[in-house]
């Protein structure tokens, strides 16, 4: 049998089991769960502080998934129904993590990055790193003072279509997969879902596991442009500064984009130069980005400078995406992120 209760303007829809008493006697509801409807609603701050990490102890975390203060927020109806399944279900979340380092789907996660995962970042963060070195001694030899104002216009464009191109690549890895897909479940997909069982385990990752995937993106882009340089005279060059621009700070937003995004989940010994980018939203702030921190992770995907997390989610851009993909291929929005949610032994 299922009930619909409303909490806080969403559908909640409560799961009971009608059982018989072995002697005999009416027959008696039994909560076995809760599950909120897809229905998108706002995130409040108390939803945000309530399901993300805790900022000051963001791993060592083993609370409840509910504090006394929320329980006495609830409306009384939902209370009495909500007690007996929360005293059964007391010694599972004392003893089970939600998160953090202790969580067995995490810790079987980390353990499948392997040693070939890491040879191939370690080429592709070396390779990337020369490209743009390349590329910015060039650009600095070509760069005209009349040519600075397009080029900053460009520049602008180009790191707003990093900021979606992160949201589309976070989206889509975050809400489709899964880790035993072929090449690129344990390659590409794995650290997606670790991330959600651990936030914080990507300031615990070095540089090299840090930016490895994504220095690859940029490889392609800036070997072209190297290769444009080459093969083109400077007066072609000057025409299309401004292009050359946009391609360059595009790929090295792309590229820093997984660094910008450890810094959000770093609460201590950061530059004070990353902090004054972080408070002036120049790149991904610490407090934006655990609005995506609130299960199940479907909101807030721009994990570049998260300038466009707002717009996409005003006119529902993901969620609308995600209800097409389902009515012609019957796939669920984060099945597989969910499936690993659910390993807590």
């Amino acid at each position: 049998m299922v009930e619909w209760v409303r909490e806080e303007g969403q559908s909640v829809q409560l799961v009971v089991m009608t059982s018989t008493p072995q002697h005999g006697g009416d027959p008696c509801p039994e909560v076995i769960g809760w599950s909120y409807a897809t229905t998108m609603t706002a995130k409040s701050d108390k939803d945000i502080l309530a399901n993300s990490m805790y900022e000051d102890d963001p791993n060592g975390n083993s609370a409840p998934a509910t504090t006394k203060d929320q329980e006495s927020d609830k409306p009384e109806e939902v209370l009495k129904v909500t007690t007996g399944a929360t005293s059964a279900s007391n010694t599972a979340t004392t003893t089970s993590p939600r998160w953090g380092p202790q969580n067995k789907g995490a810790q079987e996660l980390a353990s499948l990055y392997s040693p070939g995962k890491r040879a191939q970042e370690i080429i592709c963060v070396y390779t990337c790193i020369g490209l743009m070195i390349i590329n910015l001694v060039l650009i600095v030899r070509h760069l005209r003072l009349e040519r600075i104002s397009a080029a900053f216009l460009s520049a602008l464009c180009g790191i707003i279509t990093a900021d979606f191109a992160s949201g589309l690549v976070h989206w889509a890895a975050d809400t489709w997969g899964s880790v035993e897909s072929p090449m690129i479940g344990k390659n590409f997909l794995r650290p997606f879902r670790e991330h959600h069982l651990d936030p914080t385990s990507i300031t615990r990752h070095d540089f090299i596991e840090t930016n490895g995937d994504n220095f690859m993106v940029g490889i392609p882009i800036l070997g072209y442009l190297a290769h444009f340089f080459y093969i083109r005279s400077p007066s072609e060059i000057q025409q299309h500064f401004g292009w050359i621009a946009y391609v360059f700070l595009c790929s090295i937003f792309v590229a820093m984009t997984n660094q910008i995004h450890k810094w959000s989940h770093t609460y201590w010994g950061l530059p004070r130069w990353v902090l004054l980018l972080q408070s002036c939203h120049i790149i991904l702030p610490r407090k934006h980005h655990r609005i995506h921190h609130v299960a199940p992770h479907e909101t807030y995907f721009c994990i570049t400078t998260g300038w466009l997390n707002w717009p996409l989610e005003r006119i529902r851009f993901w969620s609308t995406f995600e209800l097409i993909i389902e009515h012609f291929t019957g796939l669920k929005p984060r099945d597989d992120d969910m499936k690993w949610a659910k390993k807590l032994t």
